[in-house]
């Protein structure tokens, strides 16, 4: 297991103050504000500590109040709203300095059959023979300023491979489709929480910038804001985060300042393991 995947699994396991309170330490990613991806998967591990193993979370809704400071720790309170006999709920907030940065609502379900469907896998490259982001990044090297390559070029603990290359210093409009590969860099334990947390932290990744395709920005564009406001995903099967997993996004709508995305999350068999829905704003400043 690669060094940045061991210390991100760290990260996620918590320190338990009392039976609903806990504290995260925070990922520095050489930005200012925490990434949005450890929050929810820090948020979600606290949740999924306060339940028996059996009930399995298959969704969330969050929102993202304040941008969390990434030198300080996160102190996580979980509510228990509910235990019915196949779901439980859960609220969890998360602060800093006093505030609330984060709230998320969480469900949980013990397994049980049911009906069965599920959309079509899109037809694309497979991964292998694909460039990873940090190579397609490495290229424009000369491009980026000198203070920000030991942030841009770091290690990360999730490998990402687009199917098409979309050039960040020089955007040109394009559909508001975006196409990625990933996949923990390292073997991942075989709990199936620990990989939907680590999922959840992963599908914040390439997420909300396929809203401004169509309008040839980038995050990189001068006077351009882009930040997440709510981040929503649904579990349906299980995975193995180890395997390649297909991330489709699209963005069906813009406006009011803000971008809509939607993802759908395959594994290499074509099966739909997970959904998710994002809304940020993305404005001119």
């Amino acid at each position: 297991m690669s060094k940045v995947l061991t210390e991100l699994l760290g990260l996620l396991q918590l320190e338990r103050l009392n039976d609903n309170l806990f504290v995260g330490q925070s990922q520095d990613l050489g930005f200012p504000a925490v990434f949005g991806g450890q929050v929810i998967g820090q948020a979600l591990s606290a949740a999924q500590q306060t339940l028996p193993a059996e009930r399995e979370l298959h969704s969330f809704h969050c929102y993202f109040l304040r941008p969390g400071d990434a030198t300080k720790a996160i102190t996580y309170l979980v509510a228990i709203t509910r235990d019915g006999r196949s779901v439980s709920t859960r609220a969890v907030q998360a602060m800093q300095n006093g505030k609330t940065i984060f709230n998320l609502m969480a469900s949980f379900q013990i397994a049980c059959p049911g009906f069965e469907h599920q959309d079509v896998m899109p037809e694309v490259a497979g991964p292998d023979g694909l460039a990873t982001t940090w190579e397609l990044q490495l290229q424009h090297k000369d491009k980026i300023p000198k203070e920000l390559h030991d942030t841009i070029f770091a290690e990360r603990p999730i490998e990402f491979r687009p199917v098409k290359e979309y050039d960040w210093l020089h955007p040109q409009k394009s559909s508001p489709q975006n196409h990625v590969w990933m996949r923990a860099k390292g073997n991942m334990p075989v709990d199936p929480g620990i990989n939907k947390y680590l999922l959840g932290y992963a599908s914040d990744y390439n997420f909300l910038p396929t809203a401004v395709h169509p309008h040839g920005k980038s995050v990189w564009s001068k006077n351009f804001q882009i930040a997440t406001i709510d981040h929503a995903m649904w579990f349906h099967r299980p995975f193995n985060f180890n395997d390649w997993l297909l991330y489709d996004i699209d963005s069906p709508s813009a406006s009011g300042g803000r971008g809509l995305v939607r993802g759908k999350i395959f594994n290499q068999a074509g099966e739909l393991v997970a959904s998710t829905a994002q809304e940020g704003m993305i404005r001119q400043r």
